[in-house]
């Protein structure tokens, strides 16, 4: 077994109380090496002062760079259905001096942000565990701000243990159920060999 198969069977062990394990993996220096980080915060083109939610922030991979990307007048909310995971987050952000970084422990069907105050939704490999995905997102567009996005990252099925598992979802499948939605494509990004990257925005007929 690789590292990368061990690296993303890991978070399979969540459920079974291995929070700590899970999160020291995602967090972990060599991540780097295939997520590329800076590059996806920098694809996204992020203004400072901008609100971000980091849906399913899991250990916070993502959740300080963007807060780094917004700057100390924006906010970014670290967004999961795990409290160990929020905790945390919390904490880090605590020892670390980020006071630009706030948790939500959202519903399995709500993430329960500020309804209009967001400007990008961004989600790394948490896609495929979401539950009816289109209703979801378009329920989600209320917390938008005009002219918001959604970014989504997840995993393209490269690894066979994660296909026969269900762990990845196909790109067009992603953009079918965004469009679904009411969202509409704006940017299909490339660089990430293990992982769809696509940025969507509502559609002026997009449900709010």
């Amino acid at each position: 077994m690789t590292y990368w198969t061990i690296a993303l069977a890991v978070p399979l062990f969540i459920g079974a109380g291995c929070g700590g394990l899970f999160r020291a993996s995602l967090n972990s220096p060599w991540r780097a090496r295939w997520q590329q980080p800076q590059a996806v915060v920098q694809a996204l083109t992020i203004p400072p002062g901008s609100h971000v939610a980091d849906l399913g922030a899991g250990g916070g991979y993502f959740t300080f760079r963007l807060a780094d990307a917004v700057g100390p007048l924006g906010k970014v909310y670290a967004v999961d259905v795990d409290r160990g995971n929020l905790d945390y987050i919390a904490r880090r952000a605590q020892e670390q001096g980020y006071t630009n970084v706030e948790t939500i422990l959202a519903k399995y069907d709500d993430p329960l942000l500020p309804q209009g105050g967001i400007d990008l939704i961004f989600t790394c490999n948490t896609y495929h565990h979401l539950e009816n995905r289109a209703d979801y997102f378009a329920s989600a567009a209320r917390y938008l701000r005009p002219g918001g996005r959604v970014a989504i990252i997840d995993l393209a099925g490269m690894n066979w243990l994660f296909r026969l598992l269900g762990h990845w979802t196909p790109k067009e499948t992603i953009r079918g159920e965004m469009e679904t939605g009411g969202y509409q494509l704006v940017s299909d990004l490339d660089f990430l060999s293990r992982q769809n990257f696509q940025v969507f925005a509502l559609n002026h007929r997009g449900r709010q």
